[in-house]
């Protein structure tokens, strides 16, 4: 017996018990709403997401093809519409998550404006946009299950019930929109309890994987931009635990925490490390400070020094009071924060890196693996990186490495267009197309996203669209670029009344009302020139 049929069965004997009162009550109505709302709140998304992940995760272990993929998306509108083309055309979401993107919520929904990715931003707009994603989520499952309804209705009115069997074993299958989301915590908005609160309303809401970095709140950058603070690992280890009680308080024991440094980049440190003992974690830290051995003559007024080795040690000291790391030391401060991060309670890694280069993340997850075997990476196949020119320039490298001749290239051009048809070209766009591939099975990456892409989309195609609107196209550039892709592609927002549940409306009053119900949706409705 499937969940629907005991679900009419349920709400038959309910019905049967309250009498006649409730004999307009009609309980295959009643399934199909419950249907419809299988999620009644977040908590029960971040559990039903959380296991999902987790599942993924184990799979991952067992076989890296078998890696995952996420777009970040800034509006509930997006999200629906990225999980409704890929049912479509993937006929599955298994794999398929979401990536909610710190940068974009202060870009897009701040209601500042436009800010920089520096934690500026209002908390409560992230836990509002994951509320928000789940929404439409659930509603594209609401509009494509009231589909499979109306098309049952037709077959049983038809007489087909071979076609009725079909359709009602696709409602009795049916897989959710509902997909995990990775959400971006940036450094936690503030001190471990403020890291916490936000957790919390986060989960509430029905995230299943938060990710946090290591850089200071009060002077936290976007991961491709300079100037990055990071924290020593006590300071960071205390967020990763305000987020694994946040978990635990909600329920959520299985919950995912996603580690990220931002070291490889990160020239700067805010405080030096507390250090009780010769090569601690403190003393590790500490350790890679750009410093001048002193003696004690050597002091000047307000000088900090620490002493290591039985040497006194001048750490260099900015303006800014800030404290600098030395240079070359990125790799290994990342794998050392990798290391902390996962025998600290987090479970996943994202290594923020200035390229993407299989063998360079590859390294540093290979001596992360030697002390963590299951070592595994969320990464950023970032919009922020030159993907053409990166990628050119590593096929004109391993030309080189190859003995080939590469007189005709200019490696500080490879972005131009007349090397858009050459062999450096073809075997650089061949790499992008596999990157995610190489590097989940060499590299220990077990998530791919694309942090902005749909903020790069969006404005893409609305150039598309005006320069030819606004000028001498007019409405053929509407018409030809949009509406007829639209109805010949089969992309449903065609039918935007619908898309916003206008046929949802009419057979609920249907139900509410009978044949009294005013419906939208009679002849007259435009809508009906898209069928």
């Amino acid at each position: 017996m499937t969940a629907y049929q005991d679900d009419i069965k349920a709400v038959q004997a309910l019905k049967e018990e309250n009498g006649s009162s409730w004999d307009a009550i009609n309980p295959e109505y009643v399934a199909r709403m419950r249907a419809q709302n299988r999620f009644k709140t977040g908590l029960e998304i971040a559990q039903y997401t959380a296991d999902i992940m987790r599942k993924d995760m184990a799979e991952y272990d067992d076989d890296s093809s078998v890696y995952t993929q996420s777009l970040g998306v800034w509006h509930g509108f997006i999200g629906q519409q990225k999980l409704i083309s890929i049912k479509k055309h993937l006929k599955t979401t298994n794999k398929r998550y979401l990536y909610l993107s710190g940068w974009m919520v202060a870009a897009l929904r701040s209601e500042f404006g436009p800010l920089p990715d520096q934690s500026m931003h209002e908390k409560t707009s992230v836990p509002a946009l994951i509320e928000e994603l789940y929404t439409f989520l659930r509603q594209a499952d609401a509009r494509e299950l009231d589909l499979l309804f109306t098309a049952l209705d037709e077959a049983r009115e038809l007489g087909d019930t071979a076609k009725a069997a079909e359709i009602q074993d696709q409602i009795d299958n049916y897989e959710t929109h509902v997909v995990p989301i990775i959400a971006d915590i940036d450094a936690g908005f503030g001190n471990p309890e403020a890291t916490y609160l936000l957790a919390k309303k986060m989960i509430e809401a029905g995230a299943c994987a938060l990710q946090i970095e290591n850089q200071v709140s009060d002077e936290k950058q976007c991961g491709h931009q300079d100037g990055k603070v990071t924290v020593p690992h006590e300071d960071f280890i205390a967020k990763i635990n305000a987020l694994r009680y946040a978990f635990l308080e909600m329920g959520i024991d299985n919950g995912v925490i996603v580690a990220r440094t931002d070291s490889l980049g990160a020239g700067l440190t805010q405080k030096l490390a507390v250090s009780n003992e010769p090569g601690d974690l403190g003393d590790q830290y500490n350790s890679f400070l750009d410093v001048e051995e002193i003696t004690a003559d050597d002091l000047g007024n307000g000088d900090v020094v620490i002493k290591r080795g039985g040497k006194l040690q001048r750490p260099k000291r900015l303006p800014s009071n800030l404290f600098e790391f030395r240079a070359g030391t990125g790799v290994d401060r990342v794998v050392l924060d990798c290391i902390t991060s996962l025998q600290n309670g987090a479970d996943l890694l994202w290594i923020e890196t200035e390229k993407p280069h299989v063998g360079q993340i590859a390294e540093m997850v290979n001596a992360v693996r030697e002390v963590i075997p299951n070592a595994k990476l969320v990464y950023n196949n970032s919009p922020s990186f030159n993907w053409t020119l990166n990628f050119r320039q590593q096929a004109y490298d391993q030309f080189v490495e190859e003995g080939k001749d590469v007189s005709a290239y200019d490696r500080a051009a490879l972005m131009s267009v007349n090397y858009d048809d050459t062999e450096v070209a073809t075997v650089a766009d061949e790499m992008i197309r596999t990157f995610q591939r190489d590097a989940s099975a060499q590299a220990g990456i077990f998530h791919h996203l694309i942090t902005l892409p749909t903020y790069h989309t969006a404005a893409l195609s609305t150039d598309d669209l005006a320069k030819g609107y606004f000028a001498d196209q007019g409405m053929l550039a509407y018409v030809k670029g949009v509406q007829r892709r639209e109805i010949r592609e089969g992309i449903a927002t065609v039918k935007h009344q619908n898309m916003a549940g206008s046929d949802m409306g009419d057979n609920h009053k249907e139900y509410f009302a009978g044949d009294a119900a005013l419906k939208a949706g009679g002849k007259d409705n435009t809508m009906n020139q898209f069928d």
